[in-house]
Formats: C-alpha cells, sequence, structure tokens
C-alpha cells in the first residue's frame, strides 16, 4: 500500500502541490465525484464501483461505514479500499481547532455578558466568542481604525466587537431585516452598558461604540472595495474637524445607487484609513469577493474570512459564471483547468466529524430517507419523463414523513401512559437530530448538506437550545425502531406517501395506471447499498473543501511578499463543520504596524 504523506501550505509552491495531488486524486475518482445520490437507482450507481469494494462495505456495521470520511479503515477491507480511504484522508486539510495562543499571543476567550449573547445558541456562541478575540487581536496589531463585518446576518459579530472590544464596526447584510434587527438589538445592548456606567459613577455614562448598520447587496469585489472606501472615509470626516462636504450621501438603503452615482472622493481631507473584513460564514461567492478586495482596495489591511455554502459558488466555464468567479481565483489551479462543477460542490458541505458522531439509527433514518428518493427519482423518471427532464424539485418530503410518524408513535405512547420527561428528551432528541442530519437534506439533488440557519420553533418545540448539541449525539428516533421493526408492507406504504406528497408538489395527479410500487419493488433488495454508496462519497466532501480553502490561500500567496496569509482551523468541527479562516494582512513598511 502506498505510504501517505503528509502536505504543508506554508508557501504558494507547497500549497501549489498540495493542490495538484487533490486534483489528481479527484480527476481519479471522477465517476463517484460528479454521481448524484438522488439518481442511485435509476443508473445504478452501485455499478461505477469496485465490486470488492461494495461487497466488502454492503456487509459492514453502519457504525463503521460513519467513520470513512474521517479516514477510518478496517483491517480486514481489500487492499485498494484501504488506500482510497487513507489516501484521500491524507489530502484532507486537518480541521482540529488550531493554537492559537501560539498565533495571537494575548489571545483568550472572554466573558461576554449574557446581555451580549442572548439569541445565541451554543454554536453561534462559540464561534462569536472565538472570531471576536482573534479580530481584535489583528485589528489592534494592524492599527485597523475600523472593522467591516461582511455578510453580518442578525449582528451578533459586529455587536461583541463594537461593545466589548470598543472597536468601531461597519456590519454589512443584504437583508432589510437582518439591518433591523442589528440595530434594534444593538439600542437594547447601548441602553444596558449606559445604565451599568450610570450605576458606577456620578458623572453620567460614558460613549459607546454601536455597530453602524448598511444594507446592501454586494455583487462584486468592485461595489465592496468601493463600498469599503466610501465608508472609511466617511468614518474619517465624521471623526475630523473639517468644514469641507464630501462627495456621498448617508449611505443606508439603496448603496448600491449611491456608489454607481458619486465618485468616491472628498476634497482636502487628507487622511489614510485602516480597515480590517471579517466574514463569520459568509455565503458562496461574497467569501471570494472579500478576498479580491483586500488585495484591491489600499484602505484595507487585513482580513479573517470563514466560507460558507459552497454550493452557492460560480464556476469559470459554467453558464451562470462570471468573469470574477468564485472558483478557481488562484492563476496556479486555472492553468490546471480543473473544475468541480455544482454537484461536487453541494459535496464539500459534508462533515466528517459531525457524520461520525451520529448514532446507528439516526444514520439508518439518513439512509432510509435517500433509498425512498432515489426510488421516486426513478418512479419519475419512467412515468413522467417530460417533468423529469426539467429536473424538479420535490422539496423535503423525507423530513416532513418522520414528522408525521413521530407524532403518532408520540400520540400512542400519550394514551398509554403519562407523559414524562423522558418522553419529552427523545422528542428534542429526535429534533435535534433532524437538524443536524436531514433538516437540510436537498432532494432535489440527493445530498444531505450541514445548515447554518438560525433554529425555528417547528411542531410547537423549541430547538434552538438542541440543535447544535454536545459532541458526542444521543439519539433514539421512535421512527427508525418502527423502521427496523416494520415488515414490507409497512415500507411500501410508507414509500406510497413519499410519492403522494411528490406528486402532489409537481402538481401531478397520479392515475390508476401510476406503479409507484413497482419502483419500490424493483430498488428495494439494491437498498442496503446505499449506505456505502453514500459513505464513500461523504468521504470526498472534506477533501472539495480542502481544494476550495487551498484555491483561496494560493491566491493569496500568489501576491509575493507584499501579503502574509495562512489557514487557521478556529472553531470545534463538531460544533462548526465550517470551521477554517483564512487571515491575511499586507506587509507594511518598518516604519507601520505589522502584523501579528
Amino acid at each position: 500500500m502506498a505510504e501517505c504523506r503528509k502536505h504543508t501550505c506554508k508557501s504558494a509552491n507547497e500549497t501549489l502541490e498540495w493542490i495538484n495531488s487533490i486534483t489528481c486524486f479527484l480527476t481519479k475518482y471522477r465517476v463517484l465525484l460528479d454521481a448524484r445520490l438522488v439518481d442511485f437507482f435509476k443508473d445504478k450507481l452501485w455499478e461505477t464501483v469496485d465490486k470488492q469494494w461494495i461487497d466488502c462495505l454492503s456487509e459492514e456495521p453502519v457504525e463503521n461505514l460513519l467513520k470513512i470520511p474521517s479516514g477510518v479503515v478496517q483491517d480486514y477491507w481489500p487492499d485498494s479500499l484501504k488506500e482510497f480511504v487513507l489516501t484521500l484522508r491524507s489530502l484532507v486539510l486537518p480541521r482540529e481547532q488550531g493554537d492559537l495562543r501560539m498565533m495571537f499571543p494575548e489571545f483568550q476567550v472572554p466573558s461576554l455578558s449574557s446581555v451580549l449573547v442572548q439569541g445565541m445558541d451554543r454554536k453561534k456562541k462559540h464561534e462569536v466568542e472565538l472570531l471576536a478575540s482573534v479580530v481584535n487581536s489583528i485589528a489592534r496589531n494592524v492599527g485597523a481604525q475600523t472593522t467591516i463585518d461582511v455578510g453580518a446576518g442578525q449582528g451578533y459579530l459586529a455587536q461583541v466587537l463594537s461593545f466589548h472590544y470598543q472597536l468601531p464596526v461597519i456590519a454589512i447584510d443584504a437583508s432589510s431585516h437582518h439591518g433591523k434587527v442589528t440595530g434594534d438589538r444593538a439600542e437594547r445592548i447601548k441602553k444596558h452598558y449606559a445604565a451599568q456606567v450610570r450605576k458606577q459613577s456620578s458623572t453620567g455614562g460614558r460613549p459607546f461604540n454601536i455597530p453602524k448598520i448598511v444594507t446592501c447587496h454586494v455583487l462584486s469585489s468592485e461595489m465592496l472595495k468601493a463600498l469599503s472606501h466610501t465608508l472609511s472615509q466617511q468614518d474619517k470626516f465624521e471623526q475630523s474637524n473639517a468644514t469641507e462636504v464630501c462627495a456621498y450621501k448617508p449611505l443606508f438603503e439603496g448603496l448600491e445607487s449611491e456608489v454607481e452615482k458619486h465618485p468616491l472622493t472628498c476634497k482636502n481631507l487628507i487622511v489614510e484609513s485602516s480597515l480590517l473584513l471579517a466574514g463569520l460564514h459568509a455565503c458562496g461567492d461574497l467569501s471570494v469577493t472579500m478576498l479580491r478586495t483586500f488585495l484591491e482596495c489600499k484602505e484595507v489591511k487585513a482580513l479573517v474570512s470563514i466560507g460558507c455554502c459552497y454550493n452557492l459558488l460560480s464556476e469559470e466555464g459554467f453558464e451562470d459564471s462570471h468573469s470574477q468567479c468564485g472558483f478557481p481565483i488562484s492563476d496556479g489551479l486555472k492553468l490546471a483547468g480543473f473544475s468541480l462543477g455544482k454537484v461536487a460542490c453541494d459535496l464539500a458541505c459534508q462533515s466528517a466529524e459531525r457524520w461520525r458522531s451520529l448514532t446507528k439509527s439516526a444514520a439508518q433514518e439518513n439512509f432510509h430517507l435517500h433509498a425512498f428518493r432515489a426510488a421516486f427519482q426513478m418512479f419519475l423518471c419512467r412515468t413522467y419523463p417530460e417533468v423529469f427532464n426539467t429536473q424538479p424539485s420535490i422539496g423535503r418530503q423525507g423530513k416532513a414523513l418522520r414528522r408525521r410518524q413521530l407524532r403518532k408513535a408520540i400520540q400512542i405512547q400519550h394514551h398509554t401512559e403519562e407523559t414524562t420527561d423522558s418522553t419529552l428528551a427523545t422528542t428534542c432528541e429526535y429534533y435535534k437530530t433532524e437538524r443536524i442530519c436531514l433538516a437540510t437534506a436537498s432532494l432535489e439533488t440527493g445530498e444531505v448538506q450541514n445548515s447554518n440557519d438560525n433554529v425555528v420553533l417547528r411542531d410547537g418545540l423549541p430547538c434552538s437550545s438542541i440543535a447544535r448539541g454536545a459532541p458526542s449525539f444521543q439519539t433514539h428516533s421512535i421512527f427508525s425502531s418502527k423502521w427496523e421493526a416494520s415488515q414490507s408492507s409497512e415500507k411500501i406504504s410508507l414509500f406510497e406517501k413519499f410519492c403522494e406528497s411528490g406528486l402532489q408538489r409537481l402538481d401531478l395527479e397520479p392515475s390508476h395506471e401510476t406503479d409507484c410500487l413497482g419502483s419500490w419493488m424493483e430498488a428495494e433488495p439494491f437498498t442496503k447499498l446505499v449506505g456505502p454508496y453514500w459513505s464513500l462519497r461523504a468521504a470526498l466532501g472534506p477533501l472539495v473543501e480542502t481544494l476550495l480553502l487551498l484555491d483561496r490561500l494560493l491566491f493569496l500567496q500568489e501576491q509575493g511578499s507584499s501579503v502574509e496569509a495562512f489557514i487557521l482551523p478556529l472553531f470545534d468541527p463538531i460544533l462548526s463543520p465550517r470551521n477554517v479562516a483564512i487571515i491575511a494582512w499586507k506587509v507594511c513598511s518598518p516604519s507601520q504596524p505589522h502584523g501579528p
């Protein structure tokens, strides 16, 4: 078996070598990379995999299948299968939290006030605490006078930077609703802090930094660059006693048109601004736009970017791509001519750490729903080919089906015994599993992704406090137990309901000739192969994400000695799967402050 070597990315040459190793590996397994699990039965995808592998894994316990994306192999597996898993894992960027104190000597996790963390779930609190401390360290080391929180959402990061660290912050988000929520929340926090100060001082309260809020849909690096320049000049103008009027208007709603209309000039106001761009899970191309803006905008001195939603990336060579696409962005990878495609980018949203932490029942439910959706796809292709050719989406039928089964089971339980704390715990654990495993199960593509959306009430049950629970998810699912104990007729009944719901979503009326059960009966003997196939594909997910991250790092490293850039896992990968930050700063002259 080939020896797996360790890769590094301390220089552009090392990063490019790592990238080339990944592209060679992915090219070899392109069929697996480009496949959609939704087509599993229709295209007999198990036949595209080495028969030795499928035969071996079809008898493997579910617990072992879940460990494949983490690089765990069994001694009795075929050598070629072990080599596939181990080589793949050796190419994946390590996700364990980095030693932040080594990088930032003054780093410490703050103890935030209860008013600041109000509304944050465990995951968000973990992310904001760590990222805010890192941003604060970098901002003070590079002398950044203003931090711009790009894709600020509801403003959690911006508010911690403002109120806890007393940094001037501008929060940018495309949603006007988010902007209003951020502003209202900031005012409440400000009143709380001001009241605390008044209690401690008879001289009155001190002024507080409060985040400025801008609603703007950032469509390109040029727009973000112009916006950064304008906002930095506005900050400087407000802080000075200059009497000249700047050639721009206040920037709030409709900022895009303001940026286009007004040349960004401030006569007789000679200032040098210093900005830091920060992004906590800026979606899709927005993270890449931040990188380009960092290089193109002289005011931006540093960058801390944590990406998300790779499925929203635009790609060179595709119809919906543009001149500043999201992948690839480095010259090295562009010259290699390697492309991913939407299916592979979807796959990059997988999390080996979270799958490894799932229980047997949660994993089985995942596989069952994939089997349902793939069987329905085969039925749709044969019965409604004109609809199938439009690549329709039927939504998240599996999730709804599981909820209905759960309600029925709990109702039966309530008739036979009094509701206890354990019943509620079981219910809550179900919703936690649903959130992690299936809440964003895209039945359009047949893939399961991890979401960073806020948790909302579901069927009257508050999920925010449990959605991203402890590292070990102790789950139990009534539906899973019911499935395992059910006979073939019950499974057929569940599939019939699944098909009915799917057809309704597509505005199709089932006819007497409609034979959805025939599709299930044809697929059923091969359902045990869904788990092994899914596990092999899921193992490629972290590798695709590594390629995307290294492409961004190489893009910065290609600028030479003028930029210092590195990759650092900041968060617990189980709590926050998208945990890798790209950190960069511009190397200054000896007379100016340096980066960390």
